[in-house]
């Protein structure tokens, strides 16, 4: 199946805690980095969520916000740390390529206001903040 999502980021599930109808999953990603997906216990059935598991953690580019630094006092449970490698800008919107700390890439899509503010260009480090309802998984 070809997907229109940019972000598609392997990893291995290192835990799962299950509540009455949802579960957070943690995924192992790029060099030790980690990202949380909020997922149905349905889904978990269905894909075979468990420790070890191989999975793709698959988020929209439009979902990933970013910040010039780490950003305490937020819900958001995904600060992943990385560089950006470019900066492509339109009229309205900005794509921001973003090499992960440890390796892996992400694609953010951003206003041109909010890419300029920020004064990202190559080589500028960031943090992608990816709200963990925002994470879908996939099987690898």
């Amino acid at each position: 199946m070809t997907l229109s999502i940019r972000n598609q980021i392997p990893g291995t599930v290192s835990s799962v805690t299950e509540g009455a109808v949802m579960a957070t999953v943690r995924v192992r990603v790029a060099a030790g980095q980690e990202l949380t997906a909020a997922v149905t216990l349905d889904a978990v059935k269905e894909l075979g969520l468990a420790p070890g598991s191989a999975v793709r953690a698959l988020v929209k580019a439009t979902e990933v916000a970013l910040a010039t630094g780490p950003v305490a006092g937020v819900s958001i449970r995904n600060q992943l740390t990385g560089t950006v490698a470019s900066v492509s800008t339109g009229g309205a919107m900005a794509a921001v390529q973003v090499v992960m700390d440890g390796g892996g890439e992400l694609t953010s899509a951003i206003t041109a206001d909010a890419a300029a503010e920020l004064v990202l260009t190559a080589g500028t480090p960031v943090v992608a903040l990816i709200k963990s309802t925002e994470v879908s998984l996939a099987s690898a």
